[in-house]
Parts: C-alpha cells; sequence; structure tokens
C-alpha cells in the first residue's frame, strides 16, 4: 500500500500535512474531495474507525453554515456519511491512509512521525 493524504487542496493544514510528507522525501497520493468526490466505501472506514464525531468539523465554516435541521440531522454514522457526500468540505483534514492501512485525523509532525 502507498500514503493517500485526502483533502482539499486549499486548506492550510493538508498545504502543511502535504509539504512535511514531501520535506521527509515520502511519496503519497493525494485525493482531492472536490474533484474526485468522498469515495464511499473509504468514508465508511474512516467512520467506523476514527468514529464520526471526529471526522465531522463541527468547528470548521462548513457546518457553521449548515442550517439548524441539517446540524440536527447528523446523529450517527449513516447521517454523517450521507452529509460528507454531500458537503465533503465538513470532513476535518486532513485524513490520511498509511502505508500500513492505519488512518490518522488532522496533522502535527509528531502525529505523522509516529506512523513512519
Amino acid at each position: 500500500m502507498k500514503i493517500i493524504v485526502f483533502g482539499i487542496p486549499n486548506c492550510d493544514t493538508v498545504k502543511r500535512a502535504r509539504s512535511w510528507l514531501g520535506d521527509q522525501g515520502l511519496a503519497f497520493e493525494f485525493h482531492d474531495f472536490k474533484k474526485a468526490g468522498v469515495p464511499a466505501a473509504q468514508a465508511d472506514q474512516w467512520l467506523a474507525q476514527l468514529g464520526w464525531e471526529k471526522v465531522i468539523n463541527r468547528a470548521g465554516s462548513t457546518w457553521r453554515k449548515l442550517d439548524d435541521a441539517s446540524e440536527a440531522a447528523v446523529v450517527d454514522a449513516a447521517s454523517a456519511a450521507a452529509l460528507m457526500q454531500q458537503q465533503p468540505s465538513v470532513i476535518k483534514r486532513p485524513i490520511v491512509q498509511w502505508a500500513d492501512g492505519r488512518l490518522s485525523l488532522g496533522f502535527s509532525p509528531e502525529l505523522f512521525q509516529s506512523h513512519l
């Protein structure tokens, strides 16, 4: 397996993560939610392994722009998955699938180093 970084290109955290990986000389694939969409099978895996409460970024601007009914409708993994398909920017970024199959959410040099 290879390292896959999932996110959107204009996200500062995704930019820092991609830069860090490049600085370490690590090859990786970038999956752009905006262009390629959210892969449903992998999204289900993220929700199962990381928890829907962590994958949905409730502090981000996309969540804050949702109407009250849309926010209230997100109550479990299935409803979170549906929102992720409709609004990919609501996903906390980046999600990284490491070469060994483990997943990580967000970026810090310490977090990424722990996966090498």
